[in-house]
């Protein structure tokens, strides 16, 4: 991994030059695997995404935060659940999505998907509950 936060892809995987991914990529990759998976209310987002999604410009990455250290990839995902649903078993099935997308898409692989479950959503309920902090 280079200094300036892009990834590298190894080299022996094309003749023909380098390949970098940004980590946006991996939040919006991330993020639409979180969002598919069946529990998943909906993804955490802060003041800023909202105004931004009701002017019509879908933020995918939204509620992920990537992390690269030096021992790999670390994907931080901020999500709301639906009500009754086994909040354990939701969580695997976002880790194992993500972690599957990501090997699909970009060949990487990562080293930690951690799940915040940060409040909860009812069926007949608009706004969400959900626990004040910060990312």
């Amino acid at each position: 991994m280079s200094e300036n936060n892009i990834l590298e892809m190894s080299p022996e995987n094309s003749g023909l030059g380098k390949v970098e991914i940004a980590p946006e990529v991996i939040e919006v990759i991330a993020g639409i695997a979180a969002s598919e998976v069946e529990g998943v209310a909906q993804m955490r987002g802060n003041f800023a995404t909202g105004v931004v999604e009701r002017l019509g410009k879908k933020n995918h990455g939204k509620g992920v935060k990537v992390e690269l250290t030096e021992e790999g990839i670390k994907v931080d995902v901020y999500c709301l659940m639906k009500f009754g649903v086994s909040i354990p078993s939701v969580a695997q099935k976002i880790q194992d999505n993500i972690r599957q997308a990501l090997l699909n898409m970009t060949a990487l692989d990562a080293q930690e998907v951690n799940i915040h479950v940060v409040g909860i959503m009812f069926e007949n309920q608009k706004q969400e509950v959900e626990y004040e902090q910060e990312m």
